[in-house]
């Protein structure tokens, strides 16, 4: 049977209004998961920034926010660059006013055995990533230090942190830098009033999945049977968990890293199957130095 689907989209988990008058930055915000999260602080009343170096992820992003009757504003910055982060604060503080809520969703991703991998591979993946999370997580605590006003972050995790990532040695290693950075800014900043919380989404597709994770070897395939749910996510389900971390009905949860799975990543067989190297998984010939 597996477990039963969630509310339609549209539905709430939260009452209606509950982030009126708030601000909230989601980078990453113009697709797929990051878009879900954005429309359903959207729904709940928040004016959302959608920070993006692409104007077209942008812009969708916006759009996607404004059809739910929300403000949305496109700011473009490089997450990689702390100027680049300070400035974007700078507008969205001038046109929306100092976020209350970060959401560090944007990441960068692509299967490789390790071997292949790389130094730029490396560096863009864990820049992106591990270095992005911090300098956006850095600004948003400094100013709401500065303005002795509380906020919340939310990280935008994966289970891979936790058990290793064969194929994504890169984003493995920079999720567990991530996992690790929540728990340890959860601790320092508490006195301030600023929570830090992860989120870690399990199978959950949607129409934004970049070519080079579409082009996995048996993606899409009998995925409903990949999970003990006996199904994949959807991305509204991100949305509600992600909306209830951050509000204040959750104001005593700090350090926590969800996940919304459906138990996948804790599954286990009695007896594991065949072991296939990675480089048979993604398709690829002996290595050639």
């Amino acid at each position: 049977m597996g477990l039963p689907e969630p509310p339609e989209l549209g539905a709430a988990a939260l009452p209606k209004g509950a982030f009126e008058g708030r601000v909230v930055l989601v980078t990453g915000g113009g697709t797929g998961l990051g878009k879900a999260i954005a429309v359903e602080f959207a729904r709940l009343g928040a004016a959302v920034a959608v920070a993006s170096r692409g104007e077209e992820h942008r812009a969708a992003g916006v759009a996607a926010v404004e059809a739910v009757g929300a403000r949305g504003l496109g700011v473009p910055v490089d997450i990689r660059q702390p100027e680049a982060v300070a400035a974007a604060f700078d507008r969205i503080g001038a046109e929306l006013g100092l976020p209350d809520v970060l959401v560090n969703n944007a990441a960068g991703n692509f299967p490789v055995p390790a071997e292949d991998l790389s130094p730029n591979g490396w560096r863009a993946v864990v820049d992106i990533v591990l270095n992005g999370t911090f300098f956006c997580s850095r600004e948003f605590a400094r100013r709401h230090m500065t303005a002795g006003t509380p906020g919340s972050i939310l990280n935008v995790g994966a289970s891979y942190a936790w058990t290793g990532g064969p194929g994504f040695a890169h984003s493995a290693a920079a999720k567990a830098g991530v996992k690790n950075l929540t728990e340890t800014l959860a601790v320092e900043w508490a006195p301030h009033g600023i929570r830090v919380n992860g989120l870690v989404p399990g199978l959950v597709p949607h129409e934004d999945e970049v070519e080079a994770i579409r082009g996995v070897p048996e993606r899409g395939q009998q995925e409903d049977a990949r999970a003990p749910a006996g199904r994949v996510g959807r991305p509204r389900e991100l949305g509600w968990a992600a909306t209830f971390l951050c509000s204040p009905w959750a104001a005593y949860v700090s350090g926590c890293t969800l996940a919304v799975d459906g138990a996948n990543w804790q599954r286990r067989a009695m007896l594991q199957p065949p072991f296939v190297p990675i480089r048979e998984q993604l398709g690829k010939g002996p290595f050639e130095p």
